[in-house]
């Protein structure tokens, strides 16, 4: 495999002075875009800011000391551009989780020996210092074998097998399967849920049993494949094995939370905002490198571009919002706030630019379903189509990140589309570290991501219309949305607020 890595690095290497040589004076119709082109392609705090915030401040779970550290880094990061409007955005949700104490052991024919496991985020603690009891397996991640053998399973341990995941649909279908499989569990009386891991060998990763801010009423663990299949080869040949798990998970009643919120005043539309986001948080069991903290680095490069070029007197007409969230691997917790406590605002909000693919080759922009925002994106992003492109918009929509809740209230988003290729092995895993980022690419795509925002706060043409709730219920049923919605136990919420004249 060595000489695979030497090959790639050169191949970078080869790239980015081929880059480089073409690109030191772009030739772009706007002098703003060409200036931020070339910053960006000369720029070397793009690697700093990813360096700290992965490797000094490291994994980023919301409400931890890491996370705090992130805040308060990132809010310098910003006041260092120039932005002084830059502040911390607070507000409170009803519980942050953590990890905390994580053990588990097996016991077979009186031979003990330990077993790496991952709590599942908002799953329960188990109640004494320790649960051990025998482990059943399924043998396929469906709910009705699980309720076929709910006698079986009850006081068990219920080892929940899975497919390995090689697509970003994999990682999709794993969470719409969720939510019946441990429905099913609950009502079996199972002692607690192991998930068996989706990434070859002893790699573990998070994985949410809720989206709702409820702690699931069982412990819940994720164990290391390779593991987890001897449990299963073992509970095959007729061995009994006793689980044992502490699990001592932090939960903390009605934190203080906050977002970080950065804004370069428009001059001519100063009340019409862009909002470019990404979320500053992630998981503990790596650096939080490709989910997201490259793209929180983007994002910070994209301000600090924008503020140098401002010094030259090339300002946007509309305001570009620069927002950081925290609580989004706990459910969206950031932008959902950032909705709920600004609702008296959100007309003023145009267009919602998110990032949050790792740092994949960006192939164009999923819509949110609407289709009405595929021509004006093309001409946004023409300036650079031939050139980083080309690039393709779609019209799906889904829950998975920031753009969620400003899309239930009408408002136009763009989601990155991204290849996947190095963030999916990495997701939420051991692994996501910042070698594992590719630095080339994270360059292209801040260019990119600065094309498409500076072009939406300066168009002079009118921005989409924000939806009204009618056209929001036509678009959540012609896209799926409110099935996901169903599944994951939203619906009734969304219909709650909907009555309350949201």
């Amino acid at each position: 495999m060595l000489h695979i890595k030497i090959n790639k690095n050169f191949f970078y290497a080869i790239f980015a002075t081929f880059i480089s040589i073409i690109f030191v004076t772009p030739a772009f119709s706007d002098k703003s875009i060409d200036l931020l082109i070339t910053r960006t392609e000369n720029s070397i705090q793009l690697t700093d800011d990813l360096k700290y915030l992965t490797q000094v401040i490291g994994g980023r779970p919301t409400g931890s000391a890491a996370m705090n550290n992130a805040l308060q880094w990132s809010l310098q990061q910003f006041k260092a551009s120039g932005i002084n409007n830059a502040h911390l955005d607070p507000y409170v949700p009803e519980i942050n989780w953590q990890p905390n104490i994580e053990l588990g052991q097996m016991t077979v024919s009186d031979q003990t020996s330990p077993v790496r496991i991952a709590a599942m985020p908002f799953s329960a603690s188990t109640v004494i210092s320790d649960v051990q009891a025998p482990v059943y397996a399924i043998h396929a991640a469906d709910a009705s074998e699980i309720l076929l053998h709910a006698d079986q399973i009850k006081g068990h341990w219920l080892l929940i097998p899975t497919t390995p995941m090689s697509t970003l649909e994999d990682l999709f279908k794993e969470y719409l399967l969720m939510p019946s499989i441990l429905d099913a569990a609950v009502k079996t009386d199972a002692i607690g849920i192991l998930w068996m891991s989706n990434r070859n060998g002893s790699l573990l990763y998070r994985h949410n049993l809720s989206l709702d801010e409820k702690i699931f009423p069982l412990p819940g663990a994720l164990v290391a494949r390779d593991a987890a299949q001897n449990m299963i080869d073992l509970l095959d040949t007729g061995h009994n094995i006793l689980f044992n798990a502490t699990i001592n998970n932090i939960v903390q009643q009605h934190p203080r939370d906050y977002n970080v919120i950065a804004e370069i005043k428009g001059v001519d539309k100063p009340d019409e905002v862009i909002v470019l986001g990404a979320h500053l948080d992630s998981w503990d069991l790596g650096q939080g490198a490709q989910d997201n903290g490259c793209n929180v680095a983007l994002l910070l490069e994209v301000a600090r571009n924008m503020m140098a070029i401002g010094q030259l007197g090339l300002h946007p007409r509309r305001t570009i919002r620069f927002v950081l969230y925290s609580g989004e691997e706990l459910g969206l917790y950031g932008s959902t706030f950032d909705v709920m406590n600004h609702l008296n605002e959100l007309n003023k909000i145009k267009a919602v630019v998110i990032l949050d693919i790792g740092s994949g080759k960006i192939s164009g922009f999923s819509l949110g379903g609407r289709s009405d925002l595929i021509n004006i994106t093309q001409e946004l992003i023409a300036p650079i189509n031939d050139i980083y492109g080309p690039f393709t918009q779609t019209t799906d929509a889904f829950i998975g990140t920031d753009n969620y809740t400003y899309l239930l209230e009408g408002i136009p988003t763009w989601v990155a589309n991204q290849d996947v290729t190095h963030y999916l092995p990495s997701y939420h895993a051991e692994t996501d570290k910042f070698e594992n980022v590719d630095l080339p690419q994270l360059k292209l795509n801040t260019m990119i991501a600065s094309v498409l925002v500076w072009n939406l706060a300066n168009t002079k043409e009118n921005l989409p219309d924000r939806q009204n709730p009618n056209e929001v219920r036509q678009l959540l049923a012609a896209t799926g949305l409110q099935q996901q919605m169903e599944m994951f136990n939203l619906w009734g919420n969304f219909v709650s607020l909907e009555k309350m004249g949201r």
